[in-house]
Formats: structure tokens, sequence, C-alpha cells
């Protein structure tokens, strides 16, 4: 048995999908504009708490 899945090896990939993922952040960084928008919605939900009680 493989130990990797036929097709994953890094040499077979197309370069355009290379230049792709390479730009696409594949380390896992948040956009900016996700991380505000998650600070803003908890903002808006302590509001709304903090209203009700």
């Amino acid at each position: 048995m493989a130990a990797d899945p036929q097709g994953t090896d890094p040499d077979d990939r197309d370069p355009r999908e290379r230049d792709l993922m390479r730009r696409s952040g594949a380390g896992g960084a948040l956009s900016p504009w996700l991380i505000l928008g998650g600070i803003a919605l908890a903002g808006l939900v302590v509001y709304v708490l903090s209203a009700l009680f």
C-alpha cells in the first residue's frame, strides 16, 4: 500500500496550481477582514446581551 494517495506528488502538480497555492497563503493565515469581522460580531453579541440583561 502506498504511503501517499496517487497523484499527490508535488512534482506532478501543474505549475499554475503551485503558484495559486503559494499566493493563497497555504500556511492557513486568516484574512485581516475575517478577524475584524469576528471582533465586530463578538462586540455586537455583547451589546445585544447587555441590552437584554
